[in-house]
């Protein structure tokens, strides 16, 4: 059919018509370079020599746009590029506020550091049979994850990150990887398939899956919609993928199967995921619905720490004991969302960033503890300190720092927290979070004992032969890196505290957020 050309159609109310200022790029970049890189190694295939001289400094570069694009955030408010020109709600948004952009930027030094330390702890097979490429597709949805301003979106990005947490969670095809890729993939597809339920509620009830547009509807729906329903299939979808309370077994089961820079990926990343959607929907999208729930959500936080530090002090596994301190960690990020206000939010923001960091470090060095002694076994290490007391000066570092303990980065997560808790009289949560701490020291403190200061035992030592290995360079780099940032920022905590707090006050009152998505304020 001819349409008549002499009649001018006004595009404005559905496209973009000016042109993207340079620096907005910066916002779908990440994952964008991700991709690209992921393509370059898949043309390199053949020669898998070459794919860490590409991966290193392209993650380098990832660092560097999530870095410029916190910048950015920081100075001018949250940034929105949508897809095709077409403007929200009927185009897809990438949207991305402090919280998005600080989570972007962890994850990026998490990767990097991840792709040095591969270096020394991937075999030549495990690289051919695809580490690299593998873990740019992670970070890819990891970053899509973060910056995405759509709920379907958030979807599609947690879908790209699970296919390729599978490929990680096999590389080297033993019979143990394959069973706690089994028990890590059923979890995790129910988890995506309440996550889809829920997306598909939220549309029928909104009409609509941007973020922005949702946040501004949810409040003036009230009882007219079953929101507390929509809420608790999200509650329940993101408590899986962050492994909280009481299903979290999936994680202990699985994450000590693959190599060390895979355990460390997950523990930095994946359940971080998690939290951040949960804070996202329920901090920004459905605040009433997150304070109808937040006695539920409190209850989960308290359980979630302390079942799974005591579980970490049941463990003889250095990385079966790090899977529990990971959970734990989830139940400090459950109560400050709980708690709802800002220092919570703040709080809680603050902990899953020092936890992405802290989490990563401490799998490198039961990596390098096994290494030097030939286990991960607390009955068979022993003389760590003997054999090289700068690596067990620097694993107590971590170990003070992911217990909680000054002047270390978990310390000040955990006083906002505990203030945060005191201040609305939610004692029994401060309680709980103070508790969780301190049974974290005892088991990281046996840890120390056992595996560090005692002599080694003599059925080990006799096995020995030859000299113990020193800490490699692909080993030591990253660590070093890692634990200047836990130290960092234990002692010098201030800006963080500013940006973590300016990112809660954006999630509690998000008109910044909405007028980047709908600058005229339509809708």
């Amino acid at each position: 059919m001819a349409v008549p050309t002499d009649k001018i159609v006004d595009l404005a109310s559905a496209l973009v018509m000016t042109p993207v200022p340079a620096g907005n790029w910066l916002v779908v970049l990440p994952v964008a370079l991700c991709i690209a890189l992921g393509a370059v190694l898949l043309m390199l295939r053949g020669r898998v020599s070459l794919h860490a001289y590409v991966a290193i400094p392209g993650l380098a570069l990832l660092v560097l746009v999530d870095a410029l694009l916190l910048w950015k955030v920081a100075t001018d408010g949250p940034v929105t590029m949508v897809m095709g020109r077409w403007l929200p709600p009927f185009g897809i948004a990438f949207t991305v506020d402090l919280l998005g952009a600080m989570m972007t930027l962890a994850a990026g030094i998490v990767a990097l550091a991840a792709g040095l330390y591969a270096l020394g702890d991937v075999p030549l097979v495990g690289r051919r049979y695809g580490f690299f490429p593998f873990l740019l597709l992670l970070m890819a949805g990891v970053s899509g994850a973060f910056l995405t301003g759509d709920l379907f979106n958030l979807y599609v990005w947690f879908e790209v990150l699970l296919i390729s947490s599978f490929g990680l969670l096999v590389l080297g095809s033993e019979s143990e990887q394959i069973d706690g890729a089994l028990k890590y993939a059923v979890l995790n597809l129910v988890a995506t398939t309440l996550f889809l339920v829920a997306v598909g509620y939220a549309y029928a009830v909104f009409g609509t899956l941007n973020m922005a547009d949702i946040a501004g509807k949810s409040a003036g729906l009230g009882a007219s919609a079953p929101l507390i329903t929509i809420s608790a299939l999200f509650l329940l979808a993101f408590g899986m993928k962050a492994a909280a309370f009481p299903v979290n077994f999936w994680l202990p089961a699985s994450y000590h199967t693959p190599r060390v820079v895979v355990s460390a990926l997950f523990a930095g990343l994946l359940t971080k995921v998690g939290v951040y959607a949960m804070i996202r929907v329920m901090g920004m999208m459905l605040p009433v619905e997150r304070e109808e729930l937040s006695l539920l959500i409190a209850l989960l936080g308290a359980l979630t720490m302390i079942i799974a530090a005591l579980g970490a002090l049941a463990q003889s596994d250095i990385r079966r004991l790090l899977g529990y301190a990971v959970i734990s960690g989830v139940g400090a990020m459950l109560a400050g969302l709980a708690l709802g206000s800002p220092a919570g939010i703040s709080g809680a923001i603050f902990y899953a960033l020092h936890s992405m960091v802290v989490m990563t470090a401490l799998y490198f060095v039961a990596g390098e503890a096994a290494k030097l002694a030939g286990s991960f076994s607390l009955r068979a290490l022993g003389g760590l300190y003997r054999q090289n007391g700068a690596f067990a000066g620097l694993s107590l570092v971590l170990f003070f720092a992911v217990s909680g303990l000054p002047p270390f980065s978990g310390f000040w997560p955990k006083v906002v927290l505990v203030k945060a808790s005191l201040d609305v009289g939610a004692w029994w949560l401060a309680g709980a979070i103070l508790l969780a701490g301190f049974l974290t020291t005892i088991a990281f403190a046996r840890v120390f004992l056992l595996a560090y200061w005692r002599p080694r035992p003599l059925a080990a030592a006799g096995a020995d032969s030859g000299e113990a290995p020193a800490i490699r360079l692909s080993a030591a780099l990253p660590l070093a890196i890692l634990a200047a940032i836990v130290v960092g920022f234990g002692l010098f905590p201030e800006g963080l505290l500013r940006l973590t707090g300016s990112a809660a006050a954006g999630l509690q009152d998000p008109q910044a957020y909405l007028q980047s998505v709908f600058p005229g304020g339509g809708e």
